[in-house]
């Protein structure tokens, strides 16, 4: 597929009933191990995953280097591929031309709770990126409104995510994703605000299932850092074994 058919793929998968799972990649071997599942639609990459690659914390990846790699993971899958991008990286019409360029078809953009104008300044030129270059891209417009809210109140990160994730469709945007501990309360009230398949999640542990999202009206569920975390857990489990006179389990298929 050329990339734009593959960005209005990726588009009708936030669209579609069916809640989009994506499991979150951090390289090319980890992303062809994901997209040789049949269940897998799509592809996303882990922003944190790929800074902790390279020996950076989560949100210092330079944008060359992250530019480099979603490349790389887009190049050696067939399914779209929706990239974090971190905030941007203070130019988000460039960054996601750039990304554009390397095959990506869809994006986080963090608003790290930046005032509301500037926030939606950064959706539009991302939109207007993405048309310049014939590309659907599907944005999935970040809100820290819960992740940094601080001791504020719940419901002042519910109306707060509502208000910016509004004016993010508004702006053109394809879904807004709220990352958080979210229960059926707040998830419903958060889906009712901002719109039916128009909330994005993270399955973290305390969060709901996929599932119960689903019958929510949220359109997507990504799990961010926590792939890479559980393949590091096995990686470390087998090397504590090693040292303790164990061996490499029999039958472990060759994933690379």
């Amino acid at each position: 597929m050329t990339t734009a058919a593959k960005a209005q793929t990726l588009v009708g998968l936030y669209d579609a009933p069916e809640i989009l799972r994506v499991v979150n990649v951090w390289d090319v071997v980890s992303a062809r191990a994901v997209a040789a599942l049949p269940e897998t639609k799509a592809i996303a990459t882990a922003g944190h995953g790929i800074a902790a690659t390279f020996g950076y914390d989560d949100g210092s990846t330079p944008r060359e280097l992250m530019i480099d790699m979603v490349g790389r993971i887009a190049a050696a899958v067939q399914v779209p591929v929706t990239a974090d991008l971190d905030d941007g990286y203070g130019d988000a019409g460039e960054t996601t031309r750039l990304a554009i360029a390397a095959g990506v078809v869809g994006a986080n953009v963090e608003d790290r709770l930046k005032p509301l104008d500037e926030s939606v300044a950064a959706v539009e030129a991302i939109v207007k990126a993405a048309e310049a270059e014939g590309v659907p891209f599907a944005l999935n417009a970040r809100t820290d409104a819960f992740v940094r809210a601080g001791h504020r109140p719940v419901q002042e990160s519910v109306a707060d995510a509502i208000q910016r994730g509004r004016a993010f469709l508004d702006a053109g945007a394809t879904a807004v994703f709220v990352p958080g501990i979210l229960d059926a309360n707040v998830t419903r009230q958060l889906v009712e605000g901002i719109g039916e398949r128009k909330v994005s999640v993270i399955g973290i542990p305390g969060a709901l299932a996929a599932s119960e999202y689903e019958k929510l009206g949220v359109a997507r569920i990504s799990y961010g850092p926590l792939p890479q975390r559980v393949a590091l857990t096995a990686l470390q489990e087998l090397a504590d074994s090693l040292y303790a006179g164990g061996v490499v389990p029999q039958g472990l298929p060759a994933l690379n």
